[in-house]
């Protein structure tokens, strides 16, 4: 925490993770399958993010892109990496789970966090997936989250900006902040809409990717052959956290907070 504020970059490779630190960042989510919104990194990844850097690295446990309703294998997956990633030093965990009426999937979340313990762990954009968020959002302070990642379930940050708020102040009542003292805005944050994100939503962290492309080393590159997906991003063009942006996201906030 500096000047009252947190900045968490969250990061798929050690250049990223580097790159984050050097720009300011307090904290790193260490993910794999950005494109996917983040999926659980490998093990080499975080042994090797965490010879690199000195901040905090929260793990991400998603054993897949899509929905966030788990079947009994997927599970056994989730608390199987959560011990991994305890053993390789992990700083912090972060998951999420709903049912499939779009509600905290209770009984699942408790019997992760008692795999995650004595470590603080963060409850991801799963929850802009909920049927009610502030419902949810007393739920997850019940069970024991640290914090909750959200972009007011909407497509970013700043179309969420009301709902942030709210839920911001619920967690700044007296029977809530006991458990939840911190709740970052994440989704879409660029230089161009942090302030505005900061100020509307009383934010005392905030979350995001600050990426640019730079383009592959490779010489020779062949056009007609794709390694993923249609929407997947191209083979040569390789996205890592920005120092510049990282700074400049992290000297608006020291302006505003």
């Amino acid at each position: 925490m500096d000047d009252g504020f947190l900045m968490e970059v969250c990061v798929d490779s050690v250049e990223s993770a580097v790159n984050a630190e050097r720009g300011g960042a307090g904290r790193i989510e260490l993910c794999a399958g950005l494109v996917e919104g983040g999926t659980t990194p490998s093990m080499g990844l975080l042994q090797v993010v965490k010879q690199c850097v000195r901040v905090p690295v929260f793990v991400m446990i998603r054993p897949r892109g899509g929905d966030f309703l788990y079947s009994d294998r997927e599970v056994e997956v989730m608390k199987a990496d959560i011990r991994l990633a305890k053993l390789h030093g992990a700083d912090g965990l972060v998951f999420g789970a709903l049912t499939e009426d779009g509600r905290i999937d209770t009984e699942l979340c408790t019997a992760l966090l008692a795999v995650c313990r004595p470590l603080p762990v963060t409850f991801h954009r799963a929850f802009d997936m909920v049927h009610d968020p502030l419902v949810a959002l007393e739920t997850l302070i019940s069970l024991g989250f640290e914090r909750v990642l959200t972009s007011g379930c909407d497509s970013s940050a700043l179309e969420g900006l009301s709902l942030i708020k709210r839920l911001a102040e619920q967690v700044m009542s007296p029977a809530l902040c006991v458990t939840l003292g911190l709740f970052p805005p994440g989704g879409g944050i660029t230089e161009r809409n942090l302030q505005r994100i900061l100020e509307g939503s009383t934010a005392s962290e905030f979350h995001c990717s600050a990426r640019s492309a730079r383009d592959s080393g490779m010489k020779f590159r062949n056009p007609n052959v794709a390694m993923g997906a249609s929407f997947s991003a191209p083979e040569y063009s390789i996205k890592v956290a920005d120092v510049a942006k990282v700074r400049t996201l992290n000297a608006i906030a020291k302006n505003i907070l």
